[in-house]
């Protein structure tokens, strides 16, 4: 039965917008981070930010290219960019966590996509989190060429967002590091890490909370907010300068499970590392959570990077060349262990 006009007048006539999808909010959204796009762009990018798929096209300087992707999010550190209304660097964030782990296969990252995803979109909030990561892409020389920002009423508590990160880079295939060829003898580097990076952020909420830690006090000099926030170190600019000149056996982005755990992802069955806790300096923040939690040694070295956000694995005779060039490009680094042959029941990674 088809409804006349008499039959249907008194109906409500319901649009998106009255579901809680906003279509116009999310144009101008698109309007607004397309200069920050913009900026990322790089040579090979057919497209730009709007359409339905991004165009990448692949140089033509490879002989064997082979692409290295991957995808990752920002964890808990969310819940803290609610608490303190601060979302100008957490973009950077997302994009670290990314591009670091192509990274260590040595790959160039050539372009980024994200997922922004709330119950409203609040336009300025949006837009100041895709600003940043529009600058950690231009920090990673990768192109910011597409993204989704869904609007789902209900899903999410007001004010509140989700994001998620993918990233493709690129490396020629017989320069691919695998950590294949890493032998007793070989030396292990440690660059400095920012702070917590992303991870261990429940931890770090749990710290806080049962402390009822105020976050506006003086840390060092800035705000603890500020301390706990600062954004994801991305050494993909020192590390390809690196890799450019001379052969790196392997690379490990220290991440969830700390240096114990993500180290021993890249050694071969027949070695271990050696590592030495007072190679490096404790950073202050770590110091603080550990003695705010009472937390272990052992938790401190499986939750957070303590100081060291990348390790790289070089042959004896590259250490000062590689230390230097690392030091040029503006990283702290660190000669922070050696590579042994592995013994019967020994473990991967060993911290002495």
């Amino acid at each position: 039965m088809t409804l006349s006009h008499s039959d249907h007048s008194h109906i409500t006539s319901l649009s998106y917008r009255d579901a809680g999808v906003d279509i116009d909010a999310g144009d101008r959204l698109v309007e607004n981070i397309k200069p920050f796009a913009a900026r990322t762009l790089r040579p090979e990018v057919l497209t730009g930010i709007g359409g339905f798929g991004a165009l990448f096209e692949i140089s033509k300087q490879y002989q064997h290219p082979v692409l290295v992707s991957g995808t990752d999010g920002v964890g808990t550190k969310l819940k803290l960019a609610f608490q303190l209304n601060q979302h100008d660097s957490i973009g950077i964030d997302l994009v670290a966590m990314s591009v670091n782990d192509i990274l260590v296969q040595g790959a160039e990252p050539l372009f980024f996509l994200d997922y922004f995803a709330c119950g409203k979109l609040q336009i300025d909030t949006a837009t100041s989190v895709i600003r940043g990561i529009a600058r950690g892409c231009e920090l990673a020389g990768c192109a910011l060429i597409g993204g989704e920002t869904a609007e789902m009423p209900g899903m999410y508590p007001p004010d509140e967002y989700d994001l998620a990160g993918f990233a493709v880079g690129i490396v020629e295939k017989e320069r691919i590091i695998s950590g294949a060829t890493i032998q007793d003898g070989d030396i292990v580097l440690g660059l400095a890490s920012s702070g917590a990076h992303s991870n261990g952020y429940s931890l770090i909420r749990k710290i806080i909370d049962h402390h009822s830690v105020d976050l506006s006090m003086d840390f060092q000099g800035r705000t603890l907010a500020d301390a706990i926030m600062t954004p994801t170190h991305i050494y993909v600019k020192s590390l390809l300068a690196l890799i450019k000149q001379l052969p790196v056996k392997g690379l490990a982005h220290i991440t969830g499970g700390g240096i114990v755990g993500n180290v021993p992802r890249i050694l071969p069955d027949t070695v271990t590392a050696i590592l030495h806790k007072d190679a490096w300096p404790m950073p202050p923040l770590f110091q603080w959570l550990q003695r705010q939690g009472n937390v272990t040694d052992e938790e401190m070295t499986r939750v957070f990077n303590c100081g060291v956000g990348m390790v790289a694995v070089i042959a004896p005779d590259q250490v000062s060349d590689a230390m230097e060039i690392l030091r040029k490009s503006g990283e702290t680094v660190w000669q922070i262990g050696e590579i042994k042959h592995r013994l019967p029941g020994q473990v991967a990674t060993l911290l002495v």
